[in-house]
């Protein structure tokens, strides 16, 4: 069973990583850079949390992993969002 601080330090990064993933996304848009944006770096600290979350649910309780599952829900929300901007041709 994984331990309520263990779920609650995984939160705590998963929400970082979120949080400056989604800074460097809106920085990207606001540069309007022809249309191209490099999100690799916060795509793949996305997808480390992600990985994280995933490990992390298998040892976890019901109510750890419905909050364990909403995380993994926002990040991949932000990963789509970032994965469909920077593909958008050029205008």
């Amino acid at each position: 069973m994984a331990t309520r601080e263990a779920v609650e330090n995984c939160i705590s990064r998963c929400e970082n990583a979120v949080h400056s993933a989604r800074e460097q996304f809106m920085g990207g848009i606001r540069e309007e850079n022809f249309g191209y944006f490099d999100f690799t770096a916060p795509l793949k600290e996305l997808e480390d949390a992600y990985n994280e979350l995933c490990k992390l649910a298998i040892s976890a309780n019901s109510q750890q992993r419905e909050r364990l599952h909403r995380m993994r829900l926002q990040i991949q929300q932000l990963q789509n969002q970032m994965i469909l901007q920077e593909h958008e041709p050029l205008m």
